[in-house]
Formats: C-alpha cells, structure tokens, sequence
C-alpha cells in the first residue's frame, strides 16, 4: 500500500529535485575548476597548484619560490601539508620555468566558438577571393571577346566590298591576305 514509507519517499525524491536545480544553478556560477573535478583524497594537491599558479602569474619575475611562499601554500592541509610541499616544489621546479609562464598567457587554447568564428573568417576570405578571381577572369573574357569580334568585323568589311557592278573586290581581299600572312610571320 501507500503507508508512511512511500510518502517519505515521495519527500526524500522531491527534496532531492530541488537540490538538483539549486546545484544547476550553483554549478553554472561556479569560477573554481579545481574543487569539484577531482577526487576528494587528492583535492589538496591541486589547490596548491592553482594557488601556486595563481603566484607565478601575478609574478613572473621569481624564477624559484622561496620556502617561506612554499610553506604558505600548503599550510593546512594536514598530514598531506608535507607530501604537498615536496610535489609542488619538484612540479615548480621541473616543469614551470620563467618562459613557460610568459608564452602561457599568448598561446591560450581558443573555445569552439572562436574557432568556429575563425574557420568562418577564412571561408569568407576564400570566397572573396574566389569572387574577386572570376570576376578578373570574365572581364579578360569580355575584353577578348570584345577584340575578337571588332577583328572578325574589320575583316567582314573587307572581305565583302563590292565593286560599281557588284563583284567582290579582289585587290582588297589579295592585300587582307597579304596582311595576314605578313602578321603570322
């Protein structure tokens, strides 16, 4: 039947559903990446991390941290406090130098919307240019064309003169024939 139990289900399912749009909500504002992607047990580590990077980007200039800012980053953070520090300081020392830092902030990995945007740029650009390209090759069309046939009417003109009693004129075509052969060498 539907006793107590079923209705404090029914309770525990709907309290349940509003946590999960509180934590939508919660979710969609939240800036730290480093909190909640992580397993509980090495959460501490990647604090110190983020912190230790949040350090070197506001200043660059100290090639190697000092113990004392090493100390500082991982206090409280219990029995780890000293495993952390060892980590942090061989991750400082092996993997980040001066250089890295600086080439960081120009080499960001771009979101798919600005590649999306990008890609988008460079069709556009290519269609310009495509555009541009047959447009030059239709007026070189155009004007060859153009030529072709003021030739063509030229020769007609010619060709097709008549005497008073409406012979074709011969002088005229020999000579036309002898510009031709007179071009083509």
């Amino acid at each position: 039947g539907r006793g107590f139990a079923f209705r404090r289900k029914q309770k525990i399912e709907r309290q349940y559903r509003k946590l999960l749009k509180k934590g939508r909500k919660v979710h969609s504002q939240q800036d730290n990446q480093f909190t909640d992607t992580y397993p509980e047990h090495l959460k501490h580590l990647y604090l110190a991390e983020e912190e230790m990077l949040k350090k070197r980007r506001r200043a660059p200039s100290d090639s190697v941290l000092s113990e004392e800012k090493l100390n500082k980053a991982v206090d409280g953070y219990g029995r780890y406090g000293y495993d952390c520090l060892v980590i942090v300081r061989i991750w400082s020392t092996c993997t980040f130098s001066h250089r890295s830092v600086v080439t960081e902030g120009k080499f960001k990995k771009k979101t798919s919307n600005q590649k999306g945007k990008e890609e988008y740029e460079k069709i556009k650009a290519e269609r310009a240019r495509k555009r541009e390209e047959a447009e030059k090759r239709k007026q070189q069309r155009e004007a060859a064309q153009r030529l072709y046939k003021q030739k063509k009417m030229e020769a007609y003109k010619i060709l097709s003169k008549k005497t008073k009693r409406g012979q074709p004129n011969l002088n005229l075509q020999m000579e036309f024939l002898l510009q031709k052969i007179q071009q083509n060498t």
